[in-house]
């Protein structure tokens, strides 16, 4: 009996801490996104806006840019190529090796703070001053890196630990986005890769405390906004016809961006690099304003119905060079606000092909489905594309039908070709292989 309750004792505190760490790590995940999230208007508004109220984000980051003259544009981006260079450059030469999200999730490393915090406060500046990279990937290790602090004052358990650094990565994605439940798949789906219940309620925890604690300073609207979606015959055989194309679009996405990053350079080559690339990016925004930032004004533009066809191919050609451009001369960022902006334009193109044939649709229709298909194929995150889409636009619970269609061909037919592509490459080193391998002598010889 006296084992027993012995035992209840321990317990207790265990899972208070357990509940204490949670909600620290939410709130602290929600003050750090929020904090993020205001230094990127900040900087916005100081490179290229003309008036307070845009610190407070009553003006997209697209009027200012279509608003600045073309030579605070290029300046803009001259300052983003240098602080990018320079300030990566000197974080990998002289900083604490940095340790990314899934590595801390799926191998125990444990995340340098100041280096992360570092890391983080450039990508916000960068994006800031044009870059057209995605804000999405600071806060996320701003608060993994804070979960990692408090889980080692805690001295949780590596289990539990791998599970609360997720939570704060999925708790700073939910705060500066305002999407508690897309946090919540995100973290499940994408970095845990379970849906345990102790997983799913700490990462649903975490997310809503985050996401109520910057509506403090944020508000509590949504990011984009959509004109009313009418579900149609139309749009649903269009979602089943054009999903398997997103797919593969976004497979060849996936390559490029992965094959710019792996030719980043990480000594002075990169301050070179950024040095000649930014520039170049603040050139093509003078006739083309559109390709600053992480692409949330063009995205906007695609569901306000602002983007015509021929503009629509234009921006999407120069938007995927300039994202890969960037990765290659070593800038960070994410791809998540990218890749709905990328599957925004490519909706628009082959929708306006489809009002040819069955005109009954808008283009901000065929934007919203074509972003979210792409999103989930791009990021590997079916649910969670599908739950931030809505969370995001706020578009009716009807418009999920040609919205699930979409994503469950895209990425049916992206994991296709990864699986044939990775077929193809094992193929001649088994041939290689094969070759090497001296033929056995017979009896005779």
């Amino acid at each position: 009996m006296k084992r027993v309750h012995r035992a209840i004792a321990i317990r207790k505190p265990r899972w208070l801490i357990l509940v204490l760490v949670t909600f620290a790590i939410g709130v602290a995940s929600g003050l750090g996104g929020m904090a993020l999230a205001l230094l990127l208007r900040l900087v916005q508004h100081i490179a290229y806006g003309h008036g307070l109220h845009t610190i407070v984000g009553r003006v997209s980051f697209l009027q200012e840019v279509t608003a600045a003259s073309d030579l605070r544009r290029f300046l803009a981006l001259c300052w983003c190529g240098a602080v990018a260079g320079i300030g990566w450059w000197l974080l990998y030469r002289f900083g604490t090796p940095l340790v990314s999200i899934r590595q801390a999730v799926q191998k125990g490393g444990r995340m340098p703070f100041w280096a992360t915090l570092t890391h983080a406060i450039l990508q916000i500046v960068t994006v800031g001053l044009g870059s057209p990279l995605g804000r999405e990937v600071a806060p996320r290790e701003l608060g993994a890196a804070l979960a990692t602090r408090l889980c080692a004052r805690a001295n949780l358990t590596p289990e539990c630990t791998r599970i609360m650094i997720a939570c704060g990565a999925g708790a700073g994605l939910a705060a500066v986005y305002n999407v508690p439940l897309g946090g919540t798949l995100f973290t499940l789906e994408v970095l845990l890769g379970t849906f345990s219940l102790p997983a799913s309620a700490a990462a649903l925890a975490t997310c809503v405390i985050a996401t109520l604690v910057a509506q403090l300073g944020l508000g509590n609207g949504l990011q984009y906004s959509v004109p009313p979606l009418a579900i149609s015959p139309s749009i649903i055989i269009w979602s089943l016809v054009v999903g398997p194309v997103i797919g593969a679009a976004a497979y060849l996405f996936v390559r490029v961006t992965e094959a710019a990053r792996a030719c980043a350079p990480r000594d002075w080559h990169l301050a070179v690099w950024c040095a000649l690339v930014f520039p170049i990016v603040g050139l093509l925004a003078i006739p083309f304003p559109q390709l600053l930032g992480n692409g949330k004004g063009l995205a906007q533009a695609g569901f306000d119905n602002e983007v015509g066809l021929a503009l629509a191919a234009t921006l999407l050609l120069f938007r995927v060079i300039v994202l890969a451009a960037s990765l290659r001369a070593g800038a960070e960022g994410g791809l998540l606000t990218p890749g709905l902006s990328i599957g925004a334009l490519l909706g628009i193109i082959l929708g306006s092909f489809w009002n040819h044939v069955w005109p009954t649709q808008s283009l901000a229709d065929f934007a919203i489905v074509g972003g979210a298909a792409f999103l989930a194929s791009s990021m590997t995150m079916p649910l969670t594309a599908i739950v931030l889409t809505v969370e995001l636009t706020g578009i009716g619970q009807g418009f999920l039908i040609p919205l699930s269609l979409a994503v469950a061909g895209s990425v049916s037919i992206f994991h296709l070709c990864r699986a044939y592509a990775d077929q193809l490459m094992r193929a001649p080193a088994a041939i290689r292989d094969h070759e090497r391998t001296p033929e056995p002598l017979s009896a005779g010889d």
